[in-house]
């Protein structure tokens, strides 16, 4: 994708009785893709920097030996596509209807206290990322795949609070996040719902039960 001038969205936003600008929004342009439509390519030049506002997003990676590898998914708030060298590491397509705002980095020093404002959230958000990265890498090596599956969904569905919850990734995707078959994924999704721990309607409508033991379950 290339960089496109766009009309910014510039909603404000009140806080403590003060109407401000939200940096990314003041200075982002607007961009909506459909689901399954790639936002980045793999090995794209990485001078844009990305948030979610409506929909979601997933980081894939393509290995060498062509397997294919889901390093994340992004939600509404979330920041993504920053990387260390010049080069995306993932690609990065939307999972549903999507809406994102998008930032040139190398222009943020044309933009004033905006600039260095998007730059300070930036640094924040690379931080949480090198953080999650660091999870992964703990959940990868230590859980077993019911603590795998049943964390997933837990983080996924918990802010619901028992309401129902729309997974907008498939389980293939939900597989190669978590390092695991799509069969051992069926196997633990019908485990926890025997458990009494959650409830599917579909393949991706769920919803949480038994808050407190989940929690317990998931930080074992």
């Amino acid at each position: 994708m290339t960089f496109c001038t766009l009309t910014p969205d510039r909603a404000p936003i009140s806080i403590a009785g003060r109407t401000l600008q939200d940096p990314f929004q003041a200075i982002g342009a607007h961009l909506r893709f459909d689901a399954g439509e790639e936002i980045y390519a793999q090995e794209a030049n990485a001078d844009l920097l990305y948030r979610v506002l409506v929909g979601s997003v997933r980081r894939t990676r393509l290995l060498e030996d062509g397997r294919r590898h889901v390093g994340g998914f992004y939600f509404p708030g979330d920041f993504f596509g920053l990387e260390i060298g010049g080069q995306h590491r993932s690609s990065a397509e939307a999972l549903d209807a999507a809406q994102v705002l998008v930032i040139q980095r190398s222009a943020l020093k044309y933009h004033g206290e905006d600039g260095a404002r998007v730059e300070q959230m930036c640094w924040l958000a690379t931080g949480l990322e090198l953080r999650r990265a660091e999870d992964h890498m703990m959940l990868l090596t230590r859980k077993s795949a019911f603590e795998r599956v049943s964390g997933f969904l837990f983080e996924i569905g918990a802010p619901a609070r028992g309401a129902w919850t729309q997974l907008p990734m498939s389980r293939q995707d939900i597989a190669d996040y978590l390092g695991l078959t799509i069969e051992t994924v069926s196997r633990m999704v019908t485990q926890v719902q025997a458990e009494g721990l959650m409830v599917f309607d579909g393949a991706r409508r769920f919803r949480v039960l038994q808050h407190t033991r989940w929690a317990y379950l998931t930080a074992a």
